[in-house]
C-alpha cells in the first residue's frame, strides 16, 4: 500500500514544523525523497518509510484509524520523529535498525545490525504451508525443519507460528545472529519446538534427518556488493557476499545437504539476483524455480535425490 499518495498534498518545502501526524509523515517524505534515500527493507517509497517511522515514534499500531493522521503533534511528539528523520537520512540506514523492528509474514521481529532485514519471498511459501513440498504425515510424527543461515530467526519462527506439527532448527555462523534469533524465540514464545545452533552451514549440526532445509544464504557476487546503496552496507557483510559468483555458501549448501534431509527430504534455496549464475554454475542440474505471486525471484526448490543424483556437479 502507498500510504503517502493516500494522504493530501504534502506541505510546501517552507514548512519548518508539522502540526498534524499527517504532516509529518508528509514532510519525512519530503526529505527522504530530496536525500535520495534506497527503500528496500520493508518498504519501497518514501512516504510510506515517513509513515512507519512516524507511527514507531509515537507508539501507534500501524492499522489504526484513519482520523488518527489529524491528531495534533506537541512539540516533544515533533522533536522525536524528526530525530528518526534526521537518523535515517544521516546515518544511510535501514529503517528496522531505527526502530529495532521488522515484519515478516505478518510478525514482528526483533533485529538489529547483526542480522539482515527481514524481506524474503519464502515468506509466501510459509504461508502456503510449503506445499506441495512438505510432504503431509499419515501419523502424528512431526515435521522437522532446519533454518539455515537464519539471521532474525524470521523463516523458521515464522514457519512454526504457521504450521504446529513442525520442530525447527535455526542455524547461523554468527553468535551475534543467533542471539537475536532466541530474542525472538521468546518474542513468539515458541521455544518448546524452535532450538538455536551455531555452525558454519553444516558442519556443526548436530547428525539427523530433515524433512526440509529452507534457507536464505548470502548469495551477493562481487559486481552486486561493489554497487549497492548505503541502505544495503549497513547491514552484516557476513550475511549477504559469498565470493565472486555468490554462489560459495551455495555450493556448500548442494554439496551436503543430501546428508541431513530425509528420504523424501527437500532443500529450497533463496539466491535472488545470483540465479543466472547458478545456471550457469550447474547447467545440467534440474532446479525448479518457483514464482510469487507477492513479487521475488530467485528461489529453487532441489529434493535429496536429485541432490545425490547430481552430486558430481557439487564437489
Amino acid at each position: 500500500m502507498n500510504i503517502y499518495s493516500s494522504l493530501a498534498e504534502p506541505p510546501h518545502d517552507g514548512i519548518t514544523r508539522p502540526h498534524t501526524i499527517a504532516e509529518a509523515i508528509q514532510y519525512g517524505a519530503i526529505l527522504f525523497e530530496k536525500a535520495e534515500l534506497y527503500f528496500g527493507h520493508g518498504t519501497d517509497n518514501a512516504g510510506d518509510e515517513a509513515f512507519w517511522l512516524t507511527f514507531y515514534s509515537l507508539e501507534l499500531p500501524f492499522d489504526a484509524d484513519a482520523s488518527i493522521f489529524n491528531q495534533a503533534l506537541n512539540e516533544s511528539e515533533w522533536q522525536a520523529i524528526a530525530a528518526l528523520f534526521t537518523r535515517r537520512i544521516e546515518e544511510r540506514v535501514p529503517a528496522a535498525y531505527l526502530t529495532g523492528e521488522g515484519w515478516f509474514c505478518g510478525y514482528s521481529f526483533a533485529v538489529n545490525e547483526h542480522v539482515l532485514v527481514p524481506r524474503s519471498p519464502i515468506a509466501e511459501l510459509i504461508t502456503q504451508g510449503y506445499q506441495p513440498w512438505l510432504s503431509a504425515r499419515s501419523d502424528d510424527r512431526p515435521i522437522r525443519i532446519l533454518d539455515m543461515c537464519t539471521g532474525s530467526g524470521c523463516i523458521g519462527i515464522a514457519t512454526a507460528l504457521y504450521l504446529q506439527n513442525v520442530y525447527v532448527d535455526l542455524s547461523d555462523i554468527s553468535k551475534e545472529a543467533l542471539a537475536v534469533a532466541r530474542d525472538n524465540i521468546q518474542r513468539h514464545d515458541v521455544a518448546e519446538r524452535v532450538v538455536t545452533q551455531q555452525s558454519d552451514v553444516f558442519d556443526q549440526i548436530t547428525p539427523q534427518l530433515y524433512d526440509l532445509i529452507v534457507t536464505n544464504p548470502p548469495y551477493v557476487d562481487k559486481a552486486d556488493i561493489d554497487s549497492m546503496p548505503a541502505e544495503y552496507r549497513a547491514e552484516p557483510a557476513i550475511a549477504l557476499g559469498s565470493g565472486s559468483d555468490g554462489l560459495d555458501i551455495t555450493r556448500r549448501l548442494l554439496r551436503d545437504a543430501a546428508n541431513f534431509l530425509s528420504d523424501d527430504g527437500v532443500m529450497i534455496v533463496e539466491v535472488g539476483n545470483s540465479c543466472e549464475n547458478v545456471e550457469a554454475a550447474f547447467p545440467s542440474v534440474p532446479f525448479m524455480w518457483l514464482t510469487f505471486e507477492s513479487g521475488g525471484h530467485g528461489v529453487f526448490v532441489i529434493s535429496k535425490q536429485e541432490l545425490l543424483a547430481y552430486q558430481a556437479e557439487f564437489v
